[in-house]
């Protein structure tokens, strides 16, 4: 029999606080999978952002759309399974239309991101396996409490939710690759081992065959 390919790239979604980084951590240690995280602290516009979004929404979005495309060149060039924590499809399917929605990015910046993004898509590879963590607003809510991140701390309950409703409506269409969907409500991996270790059997079936 053919040995299966290696994967190359595991991604994993989900909306804020629903531990994309836990398990994006967790899963490299038990692969030996290389982890690349979201460089929340080397962005130059997310504080300016946070304190006047219709200004820096479209430079914020433009400056994430970038440096995930560098991520999946990266990946692309790679010989190792890199995981990564959050992908390039959320940003334009989520997030962008989200603020675009809410009115704090025009139809003319949200109209010109989204017409690159569609480009782009068409130059890259989707991840071997999409990992989606699915959340309730409470789950998520006591998760970004439970960090406290100063920035998270004015985000709104309503927010969360559309946002949610925006991750729903991707994932109900998501047809890119394989994809695996994980209630966070219910599943604690990052306090249970027997819940962390019905994610690995998973994702071993999934990308190794290993049933």
């Amino acid at each position: 029999m053919a040995k299966p390919k290696k994967p190359k790239h595991v991604a994993i979604a989900g909306n804020i606080g629903a531990g994309k980084t836990t398990l994006t951590e967790m899963l490299s240690k038990h692969y030996r999978w290389i982890p690349q995280f979201e460089d929340v602290d080397h962005n130059p516009y997310l504080m300016d952002f946070y304190e006047d979004m219709p200004r820096w929404s479209f430079n914020l979005q433009i400056f994430f759309l970038n440096s995930r495309l560098n991520q999946l060149l990266d990946i692309h060039h790679g010989t190792e399974t890199v995981i990564q924590d959050r992908t390039i499809y959320e940003d334009a399917n989520i997030f962008a239309p989200n603020l675009h929605e809410m009115g704090l990015m025009s139809k003319r910046d949200f109209d010109n991101y989204y017409q690159f993004f569609q480009t782009l898509k068409t130059m890259v590879q989707p991840p071997d396996l999409l990992i989606y963590l699915k959340a309730s607003v409470p789950t998520l809510v006591a998760q970004i409490q439970k960090r406290g991140r100063e920035y998270e701390e004015n985000i709104r309950l309503d927010y969360l939710k559309r946002l949610n409703e925006y991750y729903n409506k991707w994932i109900d269409g998501y047809k890119e690759g394989q994809l695996l969907v994980i209630d966070c409500d219910k599943n604690k991996f990052a306090e249970s081992e027997e819940h962390f270790g019905e994610i690995i059997s998973k994702v071993d079936g999934m990308l190794f065959g290993l049933f």
